[in-house]
């Protein structure tokens, strides 16, 4: 593992300008590049610990912060915020209705062009990772950029197969990235039902890809939720690395 550094930047998209954590490797690359979409819960110092992990493992990480659009904003507690009434509503209302899927995936084409434009990233495909509704936008972005993602990652993810005209699991005919998707044994977001429609639609799209259930709750890799779980997170960084590491060039 190596050490890294960060720089926030702002990146000028459609709707405004997005600001973004950038974690370098130590050394002078060029590396891998690695787009993390963020949870529901924004941008924190858990969700900033988590981009600087994985730049250590020789990645350039670009962390955007997709609740943009609504303004600055104070680091949100996940242990509050969805048990309490009024900051689920505020969050839903303020936040959510503004980072749609679709907004958001006009915000990744920005954010391919930037990072295509760093000298030390490595030319090529890059990878992608989620958590909770980023696990969704992973998938979107890998059937949306489809010459752009060479591996795409979701972790508790939400929503991935429903009756939704934007479902993720729509797009899995355009998908070429390699495919991770790991759900939770207690997740209403995603049930088992969800997981064989999932299932069904990357098969049949001949999509190489690998689903499985951890024996966690909704939301365990970050370390600042209430369902953390620190064997199940471990077991995240196994598979995210084991993922890119066979993927990116």
């Amino acid at each position: 593992m190596q050490n890294s550094r960060m720089s926030k930047i702002e990146i000028k998209t459609q709707d405004g300008s997005c600001p973004s954590y950038v974690y370098r490797p130590s050394g002078s690359g060029p590396w891998s590049a690695v787009l993390v979409f963020m949870d529901g819960v924004g941008i924190r110092p858990a969700m900033l610990e988590l981009a600087e992990q994985l730049a250590t493992h020789g990645y350039f990480v670009l962390l955007p912060d997709l609740f943009y659009r609504s303004g600055p904003y104070e680091p949100m507690n996940p242990h509050t915020v969805f048990s309490d009434p009024e900051q689920r509503k505020m969050l839903m209302e303020r936040f959510f209705s503004k980072a749609t899927p679709a907004s958001i995936m006009r915000d990744t084409s920005v954010f391919l062009d930037y990072l295509a434009a760093q000298p030390d990233v490595k030319p090529g495909g890059i990878g992608t990772t989620g958590y909770c509704m980023g696990g969704l936008l992973s998938l979107t972005a890998a059937g949306t950029y489809p010459d752009r993602i060479a591996a795409a990652a979701s972790y508790h993810g939400g929503r991935l197969a429903t009756d939704a005209v934007d479902s993720p699991h729509l797009l899995a005919p355009s998908i070429k990235a390699r495919v991770y998707v790991a759900g939770a044994i207690e997740d209403a977001s995603f049930p088992d039902e969800m997981k064989a429609r999932l299932e069904q639609a990357l098969s049949s799209a001949g999509v190489d890809h690998r689903i499985e259930t951890y024996p966690a709750k909704h939301g365990w890799v970050l370390r600042d939720a209430p369902t953390y779980d620190a064997a199940a997170a471990e077991r995240h960084w196994q598979t995210l690395l084991a993922l890119f590491g066979s993927t990116l060039v």
